[in-house]
């Protein structure tokens, strides 16, 4: 039996007519001659070019990583000359670096010949984690050399499958992990989680809310509760992860002062029940990393461990944020294909997985960085 094609709405007709337009040569020469679309024309032709060289631009911002070249410049301006021994490069290889670095923002020309440090390269000195996740990065790109089949689930392992054990183990295969297996992931979240704890606790106040205890779950070496710590002197605290972190959670409280009002529970939440005598609890960046079957029952664990009224509270990236759609839906949605598991979500698709889960009142809280992270409260 045929069936007609489905009517177009008036904005799909008016898209479909836009894409002929635009994909017209002849078009395009117009447009880019055309005074008043000239500079749309310009700019439509440069986000173009961005993402074809877009993994250029990385390896340069890799290589200036790897070769300390921002420490170096935040010295002062240094010219090819000047630098190439230090790095270990010809100055005619040290002056393409720069250069490059330079129509980068990485770094800047400056007078005789110079360069200094630029507006970009500036901020990474101030973010460690940005700088780990760096280099972190070069497992993603060998796991996206041939993005197709990663798409068809042909890489069945994966370079950053194996660097998060615990997604190759599967649902409830963590609790069989050993400390080397959890130690370089659990210092990379380590190291890139101040700022996504600062954007948190400014945006939930954690001091002016009057709760006795803040359990974390999936909270690594403790870095988020450590920041709460410094914010609230009085919370008790708890972080529940895999007994090999909880581990290092341990050493990383005894080493804050915080051995008298923060402990660490080994355990696998997917499997186990968590800690009872919170009355909020925290999850930083762990409900991405899983599937919406394992997040629902995450969920469930938590609402049986809060106490009636008591309060949930969600920091990670989502997906459809405005503004912020190339990091939640094109950068966290292949990351964490390639890792094996979870998915970005959007606010509305976790607030249905919370009402699932018996959190009826939610609510998003404005963040200065949504790009980085958003947070939500439920109860």
């Amino acid at each position: 039996m045929n069936r007609s094609p489905p009517l177009l709405s008036l904005g799909d007709r008016w898209r479909a007519r836009r894409d002929r337009w635009l994909a017209s040569p002849r078009f395009q020469r117009w447009a880019a001659r055309f005074p008043l679309t000239r500079p749309i024309a310009r700019r439509h032709a440069r986000s173009l070019f961005d993402l074809v060289a877009g993994f250029v631009y990385t390896q340069i911002l890799l290589a200036g990583v790897r070769l300390k070249l921002f420490e170096r410049l935040a010295e002062g301006p240094a010219s090819a000359e000047d630098l190439a021994g230090p790095l270990a490069l010809s100055p005619d290889a040290t002056e393409r670096l720069l250069a490059a670095c330079a129509a980068l923002d990485l770094a800047e020309r400056r007078n005789d010949g110079r360069y200094g440090l630029g507006p970009l390269g500036a901020a990474l000195l101030g973010n460690p984690g940005i700088v780990a996740m760096i280099e972190h990065h070069a497992l993603l790109y060998a796991d996206l050399r041939d993005p197709v089949a990663l798409l068809r689930g042909e890489h069945a392992d994966t370079a950053l499958g194996r660097y998060w054990p615990y997604a190759a183990a599967g649902a409830g295969g963590g609790a069989s992990l050993d400390g080397g297996h959890v130690a370089d992931y659990s210092a990379l979240m380590s190291a890139s989680q101040p700022l996504v704890a600062d954007e948190a606790l400014d945006a939930y106040q954690l001091e002016k809310r009057g709760h006795r205890c803040l359990l974390d779950v999936g909270g690594g070496e403790g870095t988020f509760l450590c920041a709460a710590a410094r914010r609230d002197p009085q919370l008790q605290l708890i972080v529940f992860d895999l007994p090999p972190v909880a581990e290092r959670a341990s050493a990383r409280f005894a080493a804050a002062g915080l051995a008298g009002r923060a402990r660490a529970v080994g355990g696998d939440f997917l499997r186990d029940e968590l800690p009872a005598g919170a009355d909020i609890v925290s999850v930083v960046r762990v409900l991405h990393d899983h599937d919406d079957d394992g997040v629902l029952k995450l969920l469930q664990a938590i609402r049986r461990a809060l106490p009636p009224g008591g309060t949930l509270l969600i920091v990670e990236p989502m997906s459809e944020t405005p503004g912020a759609e190339p990091m939640g839906d094109a950068y966290f949605g292949f990351y964490l294909l390639a890792m094996g598991r979870g998915r970005p979500r959007s606010a509305e698709a976790l607030q249905a997985l919370l009402s699932s889960a018996g959190f009826h009142r939610q609510r998003l809280l404005p963040t200065s960085m949504p790009l980085q992270t958003r947070v939500m409260v439920a109860q």
